[in-house]
């Protein structure tokens, strides 16, 4: 029996579904979901950057993986910090889900009310949606999928901007108004992909048919951009990577003082991902730079 170790909220669950499906599918072994509520599930009356960031979201899976309650637990890329306790390593990627962000607007409502806030839980999104809706008010939102809904309909906001791969893996789909390109919108480093967290003395063969290679490249080229930035909740950071002509085009977004903000793409070769990130982390430092 497998134990896979997952955050409580409905989406959680059913992205750690997702994994429990693939394993018992392809390698006819048993598995139970664990959910633990976390501290980030918990504590949502401010605003994440303002409570300690992303790791709030994996600490207690951390701790029960390294006291063997489960044997791997499952996350959201975007919301696993970039530092990683090397007993407890990242084990397998999943194919990468639409990386979008969307915008959603009340039950049967057809317009942005410029009168109510946008709800929106990243310094990264408020700021690129500052240059799309310059009129409008943005105002942080903490809480599930669901809980967020609710508190649209009901009147508090005139819209939501989430990332679509949460929206898809719901069946919510409906609910989109909006899809933001990821021009218009640069993505967290991660959105939409599904990681798998396991104990480093342990074999995980059985995740051989999750985990996707290229979502593997993709994610460590984005995720080292972002730790080269210190990248947290506390900064406007974002990084995208996609496939062109069998090129890796690596986008990056950076707001040092959440005022002024920074983008800059390289292309290179796929399986130097990393070398592609240092560049593109020295493009963005060196725009700074020549802008003081």
């Amino acid at each position: 029996m497998i134990k896979i170790g997952t955050r409580d909220s409905i989406l959680a669950m059913k992205q750690s579904a997702i994994v429990k499906e693939n394993i018992e599918k392809n390698y006819n072994l048993s598995c139970e979901l664990h959910p633990i509520k976390t501290t980030g599930d918990i504590i949502l009356n401010r605003a994440l950057w303002e409570i300690g960031g992303k790791g709030l979201f994996v600490k207690e899976l951390d701790k029960a993986l390294k006291n063997k309650d489960i044997d791997i637990s499952v996350h959201s890329l975007k919301d696993v910090p970039m530092e990683i306790d090397e007993d407890i390593p990242l084990v397998a990627y999943s194919k990468r889900e639409d990386p979008r962000d969307v915008l959603i607007l009340p039950l049967n409502e057809k317009n942005l009310n410029s009168n109510l806030p946008i709800g929106c839980s990243s310094k990264r999104r408020i700021l690129q949606l500052k240059n799309i809706y310059p009129h409008m008010e943005f105002k942080p939102i903490r809480g599930n999928i669901q809980t967020r809904l609710n508190k649209l309909d009901v009147g508090e906001y005139s819209a939501l901007v989430l990332a679509y791969a949460g929206i898809k893996r719901l069946g919510l789909e409906e609910r989109i108004s909006r899809v933001f390109t990821t021009s218009e919108i640069i993505p967290a480093c991660g959105q939409g992909v599904i990681v798998v967290q396991g104990r480093r003395e342990d074999s995980h063969s059985y995740l051989e048919k999750f985990n996707d290679n290229t979502s593997y490249k993709i994610s460590m080229a984005e995720r080292h951009f972002v730790g080269l930035l210190g990248g947290s909740c506390h900064c406007a950071v974002g990084c995208y990577g996609e496939i062109i002509d069998n090129k890796l085009c690596l986008t990056g977004y950076y707001s040092p003082d959440d005022i002024k903000s920074y983008k800059a793409s390289i292309i290179g070769e796929i399986d130097e991902g990393i070398d592609i990130a240092t560049r593109l982390y020295n493009v963005i430092k060196e725009h700074i730079a020549n802008d003081r």
